[in-house]
């Protein structure tokens, strides 16, 4: 990229920044940056100074390439930016407003020299204004770049919230529940992928060696099909159960799913129930316990009373 304008343009900023900085304020605000309540004046203005003054060092050390070395600091700092507003909820727009919205302010910037040379005649006028227009190329070009690189961070922070995001919402959905002494149960709801077997996986033996159990019941009710992938993260499931000590049945098994896995060819090899209540009374009869209907209450009372 040109630097042939770099000295005018530094120049330019450190002549005119008071003015820059208050009119790209004004665009912002006027914008409604501060409308939504998640930044305050304040810091928008600290935000603003700082990248301002690490721009001008930038065009007075390192011309108008943004990937020279002296726009190092002022990219940072607009990756700064960028991230906590992606953490803020501020839409693209708005985060990509933040350097575009500095474009108006620096032409004004620069048209004022062409106004300052005007007293000074013609020949003045006539270099001004070639100086003018390149450097307004220049700092298009500059400002455009930033503001690519600005929406990068924003994106990747992004991505980043919605994976923690995912991450948290697996982990919330897999919950291992102790029916029993002994007997776990594991409701899944929604559809099962490599990465989220990898959860389920990790949260269910963890709580097979913390409780020690004996039986895992796997509930699929909230499934909503299972098809041969699905079905080899079950059985994954399954065999590493069994490999920390704990015997595996699989409830939840809806009609629609039964025919879908004949017709695939999909068998799970384990013990499997239509519902979690039949996998429990299984689970109770293998660890030798059996479910027995007590007595009513109102039916015990007069028995009492007879005893008396």
């Amino acid at each position: 990229m040109a630097q042939n304008g770099s000295g005018g343009l530094a120049q330019t900023v450190a002549e005119h920044q008071d003015e820059i900085l208050s009119e790209w304020l004004a665009l912002q605000v006027s914008g409604g940056a501060l409308q939504s309540g998640r930044i305050k004046e304040a810091e928008l203005r600290t935000q603003c100074r700082t990248f301002l003054d690490l721009l001008r060092d930038g065009l007075e050390q390192g011309g108008t390439d943004p990937e020279a070395p002296a726009f190092g600091r002022a990219k940072e700092v607009l990756a700064e930016v960028s991230r906590s507003r992606g953490m803020q909820g501020f839409t693209p727009t708005e985060t990509a407003a933040f350097v575009f919205s500095l474009k108006r302010p620096m032409f004004n910037a620069l048209n004022r020299t062409i106004e300052a040379a005007a007293g000074e005649g013609g020949g003045a006028v006539r270099a001004a204004s070639a100086a003018t227009a390149r450097d307004t190329w220049d700092v298009t070009l500059l400002l455009d770049q930033l503001g690519l690189h600005a929406m990068e961070v924003f994106m990747k922070a992004r991505e980043d919230i919605i994976a923690r995001q995912g991450r948290e919402i697996s982990e919330l959905s897999t919950p291992v529940v102790k029916l029993w002494d002994g007997v776990l149960a594991l409701p899944l709801i929604g559809t099962l992928d490599s990465e989220r077997t990898q959860v389920v996986m990790e949260s269910l033996l963890q709580t097979i060696v913390d409780q020690s159990a004996e039986i895992a019941i796997i509930d699929i009710t909230g499934v909503p099909t299972v098809d041969t992938l699905t079905a080899q993260h079950l059985l994954k499931t399954v065999a590493a159960a069994r490999l920390m000590g704990a015997d595996c049945i699989v409830s939840g098994i809806r009609p629609q799913i039964a025919q879908t896995m004949v017709h695939l060819g999909v068998e799970l090899d384990v013990t499997s129930k239509a519902t979690l209540a039949d996998a429990f009374r299984v689970a109770l009869t293998r660890i030798g316990r059996a479910v027995v209907k007590a007595p009513r209450a109102e039916a015990a009372a007069p028995v009492a009373a007879r005893r008396r």
